[in-house]
This record gives structure tokens, sequence and C-alpha cells, in this order.
């Protein structure tokens, strides 16, 4: 084709995206008709020409990737898919209406989505996780783009990523940035200074281009040299105008998420050249390998500790980590520098191929959890408890995204003493279980740890995991099972007059107590609610009947969404179970209510008023009955 030639079609298929998202866009009522209009030479000429995508098999192994970081540029990807012929034109003027698959910003509900994007910042994170994944798992030859917009590279974590990406060499990696000057309130911090985008990035270890992002030969020049790249990630500093081709809007401030009004949208459009329905035969990836397999799965042997000897659940997790890396050869890991902590170390001495170092940028560990788990690996990610706030945002998204990872947090609860609380989870089972769809599992001794590890590996959305610096007894049997959704009655009796619901570490605790109360003569049921999220409710209804309601929570977390707003939860009215009479229910919840400071573990627990102390009070509180009253 002559070169004159092939100019000119992507012209037109360039305008044809911008018709098309102002089309879109005018139907809505909303959008972002603009910011979609910025990238669009540049999406042009990579849809023809470089994109190696089998759209009739969204999950060849061989694909390149598109992730459109600036999620609110929806309408160009849309418009994107129906130029490839994968949806219509009467879907494409369904974008945002109720029962839409197009909906506001990117989702995998289309199947060409890998991830959710719209919170910015999160795009290149998640590229580079896929870029892990290409490069040394599967190792296969497909790229990873990531479009960016100029406003989101303010955003920490996206420099989190030029490390990482820059850290592992990912040559598979290309980021474009779509620098169109204009924000959603003004000009962006460094406008049209293409230059210090470069620098900064050149910083980091990438190669950096710097072209007019509507001059489609350099465009391609770009793409060409982005691929002869083999030694370090390349970013695309495109100087582009938002609302291209429009004079009415190009590069005119004040236009950010705004749709044209039908007479409006008539004029731009003949600005543009009027409609099309340009169709391209996007390439399909040259080569057709397979993803390597680093080991040949061998049977799940998962460790076993006896009864009576003492171990914390967080060296339990690393034990059963490399029990799973060789029966899954799928399952990798990560962790954000605190792996002899939380023992992830020991999977990376035994499969250090499976491993990746974060670092301290525990987004960038979520964000690379979610774009291996694209590529159908198991991730784990494991930080101290309290780090993993950080990464919320992202994990959200990642429900969003339909993700399947699993998160670990160790050093949860005011038990790990003396670091104070800078260093203590109190929030994080309240966080995780506000979560989509998630499983929040809290274990208290070594063997349970280790059978929910193994059932973590195939459990899908969300899954979080707590456990606890302190070594603990362990008071199971390797033989007993803990489903995801059950509990252990660890103590109970026909005589029962209260029950104490508790799990990791405030477990041991309650079960002191247990033996305190019986030698008074008040016989109590003891339940270990491991699986906070989904949580035992039948188990929980019978004791509230056995017991004349009398319940006791208690928990190494604030009273605010933890366990004890879980065991609440129960007794609400909802459609997963009936209506509980709640004057049948006399709850007391035991959580931490004061900021703590340093101090042995025993000494905080029992400031907290966590600890077997009050947890004899309080079911004393419950079962005291007034002067005369009958048994």
């Amino acid at each position: 084709m002559a070169i004159q030639e092939q100019l000119h079609q992507w012209h037109e298929l360039a305008q044809q995206l911008r018709v098309d998202s102002i089309r879109a866009t005018t139907v809505a009522g909303s959008g972002h008709p603009t910011s979609s209009m910025s990238p669009a030479d540049l999406m042009a000429v990579l849809l023809s020409k470089y994109l190696g995508y089998d759209f009739e098999n969204p999950d060849n192994p061989n694909n390149d990737r598109l992730i459109l970081s600036k999620g609110h540029a929806a309408p160009l990807l849309y418009a994107m898919y129906k130029a490839a012929g994968v949806i219509t034109d009467e879907e494409l003027m369904s974008l945002r209406q109720l029962g839409s698959r197009l909906e506001g910003h990117p989702t995998p509900v289309l199947p060409w989505v890998d991830v959710a994007t719209g919170s910015l910042g999160q795009g290149l994170p998640i590229g580079v996780g896929l870029a892990l994944a290409g490069k040394y798992l599967d190792q296969l030859p497909y790229h990873i783009w990531v479009l960016l917009g100029d406003s989101e590279t303010a955003e920490g974590s996206v420099w989190e990523a030029f490390d990482r990406a820059s850290h592992y060499s990912l040559d598979n990696l290309i980021a474009i940035i779509d620098v169109n000057r204009l924000g959603q309130r003004g000009q962006t911090e460094l406008g049209w200074n293409t230059q210090a985008y470069a620098a900064r990035a050149t910083a980091f270890g990438w190669q950096a281009i710097e072209i007019d992002g509507h001059d489609l030969t350099e465009i391609d020049q770009a793409f060409s040299a982005a691929l002869s790249i083999n030694d370090r990630p390349t970013v695309i500093i495109a100087r582009t105008k938002k609302g291209k081709g429009v004079a009415s809007l190009e590069d005119l401030g004040g236009w950010h998420g705004k749709a044209l009004k039908p007479d409006a949208e008539k004029e731009a459009i003949a600005e543009l050249g009027g409609e099309r329905h340009i169709k391209i035969q996007v390439n399909k990836p040259e080569e057709e390998g397979q993803p390597v397999l680093t080991a040949n799965p061998q049977p799940l042997q998962l460790p076993t500790y006896n009864k009576d000897t003492k171990v914390a659940t967080r060296r339990a997790y690393g034990d059963a980590l490399v029990a799973l890396g060789a029966a899954q050869p799928n399952v990798v890991v990560l962790d954000a520098e605190v792996s002899n902590s939380t023992y992830a170390e020991d999977f990376a001495e035994a499969y250090p191929e499976r491993y990746f170092e974060m670092y301290i940028a525990e987004q960038q560990m979520v964000a690379a959890a979610v774009g291996l788990q694209v590529r159908k690996y198991k991730p784990f990610a494991s930080s101290f408890a309290a780090f993993l706030s950080r990464a919320y945002d992202f994990v959200r998204m990642a429900a969003v995204s339909r993700a399947n990872i699993k998160l670990v947090g160790s050093h949860a609860g005011v038990s790990i003493g003396q670091d104070g609380p800078s260093q203590m989870a109190l929030e994080d089972l309240a966080a995780f279980r506000a979560v989509w769809s998630s499983t929040v599992l809290y274990p208290s001794d070594a063997n349970q740890t280790a059978k929910l590890v193994a059932q973590m590996s195939d459990r899908n959305g969300i899954v979080y995991l707590r456990t606890t610096r302190e070594s603990t007894p362990v008071i199971y049997g390797s033989d007993e099972d803990f489903p995801i959704g059950g509990s252990k009655v660890v103590r109970s009796s026909d005589r029962d007059r209260a029950a104490i619901i508790a799990a990791g570490i405030t477990l041991h605790e309650a079960l002191k107590a247990y033996d305190r109360l019986k030698n008074e003569g008040i016989t109590v049921r003891v339940i270990d609610a491991y699986s906070v999220k989904p949580i035992d409710v039948s188990t929980l209804h019978q004791a509230a009947r056995d017991t004349k309601g009398n319940l006791v929570v208690v928990e190494d977390h604030w009273p605010e969404g933890g366990l004890g707003a879980a065991v609440l939860d129960v007794f609400a009215a909802t459609s997963n179970h009936p209506t509980y009479n709640e004057s049948q229910v006399r709850l007391i919840k035991l959580a931490v209510t004061d900021m703590p400071g340093s101090g042995t573990p025993e000494e905080l627990l029992h400031a907290a008023k966590i600890d077997a102390d009050a947890i004899v009070e309080a079911v004393k509180s419950q079962v005291r009955e007034p002067v005369g009253a009958s048994n």
C-alpha cells in the first residue's frame, strides 16, 4: 500500500473514532467526547497496524493487551471495537444506558476488556503485572499497550509503575501518554511540557519518545521504534489537543465530561467530514506459542503441626505457600519488602521464577496481582495488614474488574506489641468485608491456616487472609477441615449460658476465659469464626437460641465493621436469611476502642479489654440474674 494511501486510511479511521465518540455521548447525554478525540490518531494507527489481537478469541495467550488507563475515554475504545467489527453501531449508541455492556468506564463485562479502569493511575501499574506475566512466566512475545491521560501522571502509583517496570526491564510494556494539556478543571500540572515528561521517564530508566500526537507519520515511527527496543520499557509522549478537529471544542477548557447538544453534534460531525462506517481487519498475533509452565504439578502436601506446640499463623502461611507452589505451577507470589516477616520469602527461595518483589510499593503490588491474574495466574500478595490500606483503591477496582487475587495481611491488631499503632491493622477486616463479593478469613492456628491457604487458591474474587505476628497454640489436628463459610464450635454443652465468638488471637483468650468460667460453674460456648465473610449464619443462630441470646464477640480490631459487625449482620433481616427477633439477642462487642501505644502483647490485649479478663467480665454481666429469679 502506498504511504499516502495508508496515511489517508488512518486519517479517515481517526475521524470516524472522533465522530462516533461524539455520536455516542450525545445520545447518552453524558460522557467524555473531547477526551476521546485527542488520542484518536494514536489509536487509529495502533488498531490498524500494530495491535496483534484475535477478537474472536480474547483468551488467545499470544494476544497483545490494550489497557485504557484513561478510562473516561471509553467512547473511543468502544468506537475502536465498532471499527474492529465486534460491536454494532446500534450497540455503540447504547453507551451508558442501563443494561448496556458499554458502561461509562470500561469493565470486563466486555470480553476484550481485561480490567476495569476509570480510577486514574491504575492502568500502567496493572500493565506492569501483565508485562511480568508475558516476559517471565508465559515467555511469549506479546506487548502491553497502555494509554494514559496526562492528568493521571500526577498519581504516585504511576511512578511506582515506572520504577518497577524499569527494575524488571519490561521491554514488552509500551505506555502512551495523551498530553492534551487540559484536565477536569483547567490546565494540567505540566501542560504541554513534553520534555519534562520525557526527563522524568528517562530518569526512571525508560526509553522516552516525544511526538506530535496528531502527526500520523510520527506516530507510526514511534510505535515501530518502541517495538524494536529490547532492554527497557518505552513511553511515547504525544502532544495532542483535547477536542481535536472541531474548532468549537479544540483545546478549550470547560468541556471535560460534557456531551454535545444535538445541534452542536451535527455541526461537529460535519466539520469532521461526516459519519463513516469503516471496518478494520485487525492483525492477529503472528506467534502461536503456548505459555511456559515452570514446573510439573505435584500432589498437594500441606504442612502439619503438632497440637500444643506454638506456631505463628504467618509462619504457617509461608509454609503452605511453598506446598501450594509445588502443587500448582500457576501460583505466583508478590511481597512488599517484608517477606521475612510474612514468610513469603520461603516461596521466593523455593520458586524464585514465580516470585516478584515489589519493594515498598503496595499499590503496585496489588496492581501487579491484578495484571497477573488476567493471564490466569493465581497471585498471592502479602504485606503488613496495616500497609495494604495504601492500596485500597486498587482492591476496590480489582472487584470491579472481577479479578481473582489473594491478599494476605500480617501483624494485625494490638497483639503485635511494642511497634505501636502505626504498625497495627485495626481497620482491615472492615475494609475487606466492604469489598464486593470478597472473602475474609482470620485463622487462629497453624493447621487451620494451611487448610485455608489451600482453599484461597481456587476461590474467586478478592480473598483476604489475616495472620498474626505472635506464635499461638496449635489447637486443631491436621486432619480437620475448615470450609470457607464455616466455623468451629470449640467448646460447647447443652447447658451453655452464653456464647463467645472470636477469631485469630482472641480465640485463645476466649479459651482461657472458658476455663476460668467453667471453674466458677458457668458453662459457655466458644465459637471460632475463622470465616468472617461469608460468616456461618446457622451456627450463630443456633448459639443464640441455645444461650437465650447471650453473645459476646471479641476481636483485635476497632469496633466498627469487623467481626462484631459481621455477627450483628447475621441477626439483621436480609434476602439471605430470615429476620431474627433482635429482642432475643443481647450481644456485647469487645473491641479496641482507645488508641493503643507500645507494650507487650499481653499488656496491650489487657489494656484494650479484649483479653480473657474482659471476656470473663462480659459473660458474667450477661448471665448474672436478678435475686429470686428462677432458672
